[in-house]
């Protein structure tokens, strides 16, 4: 006995052992599945910030470009310094571009004309290079005013090709991101010596990257705060304690952007990346130990009846008990028997509305296909009738919102038929239309004729012909003859089915085909006698007889024969048209 204790346990530990080992597995397959899609996601966030960035930097440079070739501008460089009129043209051209400033420079680097700017700023790398006649871009503080500014420098040449000056255009890198500010996830530009430019929080805004070039960023001026780095497979997180705007835990993106100088940089919150991954792992090992449980309760379950049956058959002496054993269980099958056939009752009826339903689910995929035409055709005339309004020809809308209408009122009809098919009928027994009957029931067997490109002929009466019955269970009736009818003339060189009424006393209905006619006539409407194959949509051999037992149930007979040109079923039924007269 202990030392079925001790195997158990040892069992239950190496058990909960891989329980662990597999949600670790599977919190560390999910943590990398998800910072991977969360590096796609932050990836495309940066791009669409960086194009945000660079596509307003650029209408400056833009800007510069155009200005650079203004005669005015030319005239400013000519006489050396600034009129009235050049002053407002500068004005008015900064006013409407939201530039900071605007300035023309002399070959020398002098200020000769501006906006806002003053004094000489050849010392600027950018200005250098445009005296060099090379577009030039660079930042840093502009006139005074701007703490952050971005400039570009555009070489003014003369009519022999010589640098005369340079045209700067300025603008305040405050009020590009000023926008951004709160938008998520965390993004901000770091220039080329790695202090941060532009971002949308602005708590950001001048940090620096270490001088020792390792990941991360460093107030201007403070104590630094709590920052470490680590991988987790390819990608690199940060742990963050820069404040309540800033994620703890950040999946750290860059891109560079030489365009305008500078690097972009993404911070994702991985929390959410965490916590799936955790609830993920947390599910494997709850079903898991679920499973291990019940695993341990049926077989404990298992010895505790393998040992109570050794216990009893011991006490098993003679072969009187096992025949008193054997009395009761053929006492128990009587009584199961007796209970079988009450419920042999409830199941015949059961059993006609499975057949309608499985039914329903042979002809599902082609009503499927007559509902979806009239939809798609909806739509077309829909958007033509917007169209013809747009072009003011309400008559040619009026005709698609016709056409609408008739497609609805179609697939109206349609749905009809199958809820009316499909329901369970209770009522007694009372006068139905013949005619319409026929009509649902090859509505619904329309897709299946359609499919096999079967031709129907069938001429309907004039007026209503009255009969005894109900209208689901002889619709049934009817839907099971055309469906074998159609599978009987799929594979034949000649796919017609035939349908016929004829009115006396009784009124009987003929439905023909043009297939290999019927093996045995006699035998047809016998329970599970089938001539088709077995298997998923076959025939399983109910069809005819639960058809037999509607049409035996409403007074009327059905009988199958073979004709010269394949199968007929004929279905007599009483006539009620005194009883519908009163």
């Amino acid at each position: 006995m202990e030392t079925g204790f001790f195997r158990r346990g040892l069992i239950i530990g190496i058990f909960v052992v891989c329980v662990v080992v597999l949600a670790q597995g599977v919190w560390r397959y999910a943590t990398l599945h998800g910072l991977a899609q969360l590096s796609a996601r932050g990836q495309a966030d940066l791009a669409l910030a960086s194009d945000r960035l660079v596509g307003q930097l650029q209408r400056y440079r833009d800007l510069a470009v155009v200005m650079a070739g203004h005669p005015q501008v030319a005239r400013i460089l000519a006489r050396g310094d600034e009129s009235p009129a050049d002053r407002a043209l500068l004005v008015s051209v900064a006013d409407r571009a939201s530039a900071l400033d605007v300035m023309v420079m002399g070959p020398d680097g002098k200020v000769l004309a501006a906006v806002d700017g003053a004094g000489s700023t050849d010392a600027q790398p950018f200005v250098r290079r445009a005296l060099y006649g090379a577009l030039g871009r660079g930042y840093g503080p502009g006139g005074g005013q701007g703490a952050r500014s971005y400039f570009y420098a555009a070489p003014v040449f003369d009519d022999q090709g010589q640098v005369q000056g340079a045209l700067v255009v300025s603008t305040d890198l405050s009020s590009v991101d000023y926008a951004w500010r709160g938008d998520t996830p965390p993004v901000f530009f770091t220039d080329g010596g790695g202090r941060v430019q532009v971002s949308n929080r602005s708590e950001l805004i001048f940090w620096q990257r270490p001088e020792s070039g390792s990941a991360g960023l460093l107030r201007p001026r403070g104590e630094s705060l709590r920052f470490s780095v680590r991988l987790t497979g390819p990608h690199e997180i940060w742990q963050l304690g820069w404040g309540p705007y800033l994620p703890d835990e950040a999946l750290h993106l860059t891109q560079e952007l030489p365009v305008i100088g500078m690097t972009g940089e993404a911070l994702m919150d991985v929390a959410p990346v965490r916590k799936l991954a955790l609830s993920q792992s947390a599910a494997v090992a709850a079903l898991c130990l679920a499973f291990g449980a019940f695993l341990f309760l049926a077989t404990e379950r298992r010895r505790t009846l393998a040992r109570a049956n050794a216990q009893l058959e011991a006490r098993v002496k003679a072969r009187t008990q096992a025949l008193r054993d054997i009395n009761n269980e053929l006492r128990r099958e009587a009584a199961e028997r007796t209970q079988a056939q009450e419920a042999l009752a409830r199941a015949q009826a059961d059993l006609v509305q499975a057949s309608k339903l499985s039914a329903l689910g042979q002809l599902s995929a082609g009503i499927s296909h007559e509902l979806n035409q009239p939809l798609m055709a909806v739509q077309s005339f829909a958007e033509n009738g917007v169209l013809f309004l747009d072009r003011d020809t309400p008559e040619r809308a009026r005709d698609n919102f016709n056409r609408i209408s008739d497609m609805t009122h179609r697939m109206g009809r349609i749905i009809k038929n199958l809820r009316a098919f499909s329901k369970q009928e209770t009522v007694p027994q009372m006068p139905v239309d013949l005619g319409r009957v026929l009509a649902s029931a090859l509505e619904m067997t329309q897709a299946q004729r359609k499919a096999c490109d079967i031709t129907l002929d069938y001429i309907p009466v004039a007026g209503p012909v009255w009969v005894r019955g109900g209208e689901v269970r002889l619709g049934q009736v009817f839907v099971n003859l055309l469906t074998n009818a159609c599978d009987a003339v799929a594979d034949a060189p000649e796919r017609r089915v035939s349908v016929s009424i004829t009115q006396g006393d009784a009124v009987t209905v003929q439905i023909s085909d043009s297939g290999t006619g019927v093996a045995d006539p006699g035998k047809v409407f016998d329970p599970f006698y089938s001539t088709k194959e077995v298997g998923a949509a076959k025939g399983i051999g109910l069809g005819l007889s639960i058809s037999y037992a509607i049409v035996q149930s409403v007074g009327g007979e059905i009988r199958a024969l073979n004709t010269d040109t394949g199968a007929c079923f004929a279905v007599t039924l009483l006539s009620a048209r005194e009883e519908r007269a009163a």
